[in-house]
């Protein structure tokens, strides 16, 4: 979070709000955000596929008419497409360019092909818009006595198994001029 924050001020400052052309410019923030999506996928499971016709993939025969679901937390998680790949590296995603359009089979958070979420645009730029805001604004610590927890409780969406309390504390003098 801390570098997230750094991030904030040098690119927005201390006397400014969060605005859409600061986006490009929020390399960290963009990255941790990937990073989230990729240890904690939103749905495990992507919208079921069913061939029209009998196929191959990896060296399996995938039958004409059966459903297929494509496991992407498995995927996000395998250690044959990702260096450690439970641990919470954010820099991974700096190092080469990653989007969210489902063309790099390693990393699907809102699928693929057909069937990519039709959210996906003003999802991206509002989740950046708001966690940004939330963190330029606001520094965050959990109640007393809480440890930070990160499981994952499992189902046909994927939840905290604990969910996170956290606890605002002003961190721009100007805060209210977001949330009037």
């Amino acid at each position: 979070m801390k570098k997230v924050q750094d991030e904030l001020t040098e690119v927005i400052g201390m006397n400014s709000i969060v605005e859409d052309s600061h986006f490009p410019n929020l390399r960290y923030l963009d990255a941790v955000i990937k990073e989230t999506f990729k240890l904690h996928h939103p749905l495990p499971f992507l919208i079921h596929r069913c061939p029209d016709e009998s196929c191959k993939v990896g060296g399996f025969t995938i039958p004409k008419g059966t459903i297929v679901y494509i496991n992407v937390w498995v995927i996000q998680q395998d250690p044959e497409n990702w260096t450690n790949p439970l641990e919470f590296k954010p820099e991974r995603f700096l190092k080469q360019k990653w989007d969210y359009n489902g063309n790099n089979f390693k990393f699907l958070p809102f699928g693929s092909g057909r069937r990519i979420c039709p959210g996906l645009p003003i999802g991206e730029k509002r989740l950046v818009y708001i966690l940004a805001s939330l963190l330029h604004c606001f520094e965050w610590s959990l109640p007393k006595d809480e440890e930070f927890e990160l499981s994952d409780e499992f189902g046909f969406v994927t939840k905290k198994r604990k969910p996170l309390i956290a606890i605002p504390s002003q961190r721009l003098s100007h805060a209210s001029l977001y949330f009037q």
